[in-house]
C-alpha cells in the first residue's frame, strides 16, 4: 500500500465528541416544547443540514429553531450554547499532533456550521492547527454529495491514494473509497489510531 502524503480528518466524533442533549438542558427552560421536540428541530434535523448546507444564515436557522421551539430567548444567548455541544477525544487530537510534528499535511473535512466552527475556533486550540478546512456550510455542499470532496482535492493538491481519509460515518467513507482515497472507518480511537501508525508512521 501506497504510504498516503496528506490526512483528512472528519470532526464530529472523531476529534471531538459531541451530544445535542447538552444543548438542549441548556436551553429548555426558555422553550415551550418538551426536549425531545427541541431535540427534533436540531439533532440530525432537515432544518440542521439545510444550514450545515450553507442554504441558511445562522441568523435565519435561529428564526427557524425559535419557531419550532418557542425559544424566547435572543440571538446572542442562543449562539453561544448551541455551539457548545462537543467534548474532546484525547488519543485522537494526540495523534493529530504527532502528524503535524512528523510534516504530514492533515485537512478537516467535516458537515457543519457556522456558530459551531466559531465556538470550536475559541474552546479547542488543536483545530487552528491543520492545514486547511473544508467545511460544508462555506462550500453549499454536504458529504457524501461528490462536489466537496473534489474540493478537498483541489485544496489539498492531492487525489487518489494520496489521500487518508478517516471518519465515523460508512457513507462518506465509501465515497472517498470510490474516488480511489485511502480510508478508515473510525469506530474506536484506539484502532483508529493502530491503523494510522502502520500506514504512516511505523
Amino acid at each position: 500500500m501506497k504510504k498516503p502524503e496528506a490526512v483528512v480528518f472528519d470532526l464530529g466524533k472523531v476529534l471531538l465528541d459531541f451530544d445535542y442533549g447538552k444543548f438542549a438542558n441548556n436551553v429548555i427552560h426558555k422553550c415551550g416544547v418538551p426536549v425531545d421536540e427541541l431535540l427534533a428541530a436540531v439533532n440530525q434535523s432537515e432544518l440542521l443540514i439545510r444550514y450545515e448546507s450553507g442554504l441558511l444564515t445562522s441568523q435565519e436557522f435561529f428564526e427557524q429553531v425559535k419557531r419550532a421551539s418557542k425559544y424566547t430567548g435572543c440571538f446572542e444567548e442562543f449562539e453561544p450554547v448551541f455551539g457548545d455541544i462537543f467534548s474532546e477525544i484525547p488519543e485522537m487530537i494526540a495523534l493529530h499532533a504527532r502528524l503535524r510534528d512528523r510534516g504530514v499535511p492533515t485537512y478537516i473535512f467535516s458537515n457543519t456550521s457556522e456558530m459551531v466552527i466559531k465556538h470550536i475556533r475559541k474552546a479547542y486550540p488543536f483545530f487552528n492547527t491543520f492545514t486547511d478546512y473544508i467545511l460544508s456550510y462555506e462550500h453549499r455542499s454536504v458529504k457524501p454529495q461528490p462536489k466537496i470532496y473534489e474540493v478537498v482535492e483541489s485544496r489539498a493538491g492531492k487525489k487518489g491514494d494520496q489521500l487518508l481519509y478517516i471518519d465515523d460515518r460508512l457513507e462518506n467513507i465509501e465515497h472517498g473509497r470510490e474516488r480511489g482515497w485511502q480510508t478508515i472507518h473510525h469506530v474506536d480511537a484506539g484502532a483508529t489510531v493502530n491503523q494510522v501508525e502502520k500506514i504512516l508512521l511505523s
